[in-house]
């Protein structure tokens, strides 16, 4: 299996993310929108993106961990980050560094969102992996 990330000619050079995943992979794994919970259900965080989104790809990572595969195996994350700002877009690119790839980051989308479950959650990260 291969996952290929490019950024085509013609469009702009994006920041932290990949414009295209091309995989050869054979099973698809889909994480739901993961949360600032730890493994009792309880928030981690409060009122602290860059904590809330480590917490988030810890949470992601474990997820795709119970099914053998990697962070390196996710080829496209949706992000819904409450109150979205560009501060905020710093600090998330900042504490998911240490998950995603610089070389090859996944395609992305980062959505901007009024409120999400409860109110003191943050940030929502949904991740699509591919593997052999």
């Amino acid at each position: 299996m291969t996952n290929k990330f490019s950024n085509p000619a013609g469009l702009a050079v994006p920041n932290g993310f990949s414009l295209v995943a091309r995989t050869t992979g054979r099973t698809t794994l889909i994480v739901a929108g993961q949360v600032a919970y730890d493994s009792t259900g309880a928030i981690v965080g409060m009122g602290d993106l860059a904590v809330q989104t480590d917490q988030v790809y810890r949470n992601i990572q474990t997820a795709l961990a119970a099914h053998g595969a990697s962070m390196n195996d996710v080829v496209k994350t949706t992000l819904f980050v409450r109150d979205l700002s560009p501060d905020k877009v710093g600090i998330i690119r900042r504490a998911r560094a240490a998950y995603i790839s610089n070389d090859q980051p996944p395609a992305s989308t980062m959505v901007g969102v009024s409120s999400l479950s409860k109110p003191e959650l943050l940030l929502e990260v949904e991740a699509t992996a591919v593997i052999d």
